[in-house]
């Protein structure tokens, strides 16, 4: 193949290593004008990694069909992949095409599969749960119990990826719960929090405003409910008790440099704080409670519990739009949940 058209001049780039580099730095580019997060780039790496060039590996663009992206789509549900993620999947791909449609290779994207995506909103705390976990965080720290050292099979493990100075709850976690459903912050959010992207807000209303780095392309100020003060000025003040409490330092668990590993530790006192208050690790339909799931909690409570609530104002604040919040949070909404609002009657005017 050495000397073969498929190696010579333009040619070399009918090949799915080259595009795929070549969308890389497109992508980079985007990334430098702002109009992509760097993480994107990083998700679509993965990708390419894991399933496309895989595949696509010995296949020019220019002799894609319809039959092999099926082939593809296949491989990939065969994977237990999600369809999201399998649509996301095709996105990259169809890039790629596009890609070999400039170099001439193709004069059109082949037919792709259709793939209905399926909305899995979060899981999410009943009002009764989130008070029983809250409770059980703050009687744990009282108690000074140890974590169960949980293993990976059922032989001896040497070691354990939770230091052992965390296999006690400090009260970061109660105050992390608490401060997730009266924010409406994300974990990740959560994770790079310093005390410099926080002021107190004291006048006819209480709150905190956050300026948090951008995430997911959204870099509006955020603001709490007033019980996120109270956790807030408590975290502060053990802070710097501890020697931390700077601008620049980190609200939860300030000791930690590490933010990967710490909110990993935060993920694991939740699923250890939620065995212990008796809350199922699943919900109703099994999708699994992690710390994001308190993201959720916080909008669904604002949803049932908030008087008046404008829904574009509410998607604003979290840091999403009004479209995600019908697709993933309020989809999960049903009659009985607010029935005294179906039910309630307008007032007679004299």
């Amino acid at each position: 193949m050495t000397d073969s058209v498929m190696t010579q001049g333009a040619m070399r780039s009918n090949n799915f290593d080259v595009l795929a580099d070549q969308l890389i730095a497109q992508e980079s580019q985007r990334v430098q004008r702002g109009e992509l997060s760097a993480a994107s780039v990083g998700i679509l790496k993965n990708r390419l990694d894991a399933h496309v060039l895989p595949y696509f590996k010995y296949i020019p663009p220019s002799q894609v069909t319809p039959v092999m992206m099926d082939a593809f789509v296949k491989r990939l549900t065969d994977a237990h992949l999600s369809s999201t993620t399998v649509s996301q999947y095709l996105v990259v791909v169809r890039k790629l095409l596009k890609l070999a449609i400039r170099h001439g290779f193709l004069r059109e994207v082949p037919e792709l599969p259709t793939i209905k995506v399926a909305n899995r909103p979060r899981s999410m705390l009943s009002l009764k749960e989130y008070a029983a976990v809250v409770r059980t965080a703050h009687r744990l720290v009282r108690k000074g119990d140890k974590a169960p050292e949980v293993k990976a099979s059922t032989g001896h493990r040497e070691r354990f990826w939770v230091q052992p100075r965390n296999l006690s709850l400090p009260p970061d976690m109660a105050w992390a719960i608490r401060f997730m459903v009266n924010s409406f912050v994300r974990p990740g959010d959560l994770r790079q929090l310093k005390h410099k992207h926080v002021q107190v807000v004291r006048g006819s209303s209480v709150y905190l405003r956050m300026t948090l780095p951008q995430t997911k392309r959204h870099d509006a100020p955020m603001v709490t409910l007033r019980p996120a003060v109270q956790v807030y000025e408590a975290a502060l003040a053990q802070a710097r008790r501890d020697g931390h409490g700077e601008p620049d330092d980190y609200v939860f668990l300030p000791a930690e440099t590490d933010r990967n590993y710490a909110l990993a530790v935060l993920g694991f006192w939740f699923k250890w704080v939620m065995r212990e208050a008796g809350v199922a690790p699943e919900d109703a339909m099994g999708r699994l409670r992690t710390l994001y799931c308190l993201r959720h909690t916080s909008i669904m409570f604002r949803l049932l519990y908030g008087q008046g609530i404008d829904m574009l104002t509410l998607a604003r604040n979290a840091r999403t739009s009004v479209q995600m919040i019908e697709r993933f949070y309020a989809s999960a909404l049903d009659g009985e949940m607010n029935v005294a609002m179906l039910q309630s009657r307008r007032t007679s005017k004299n």
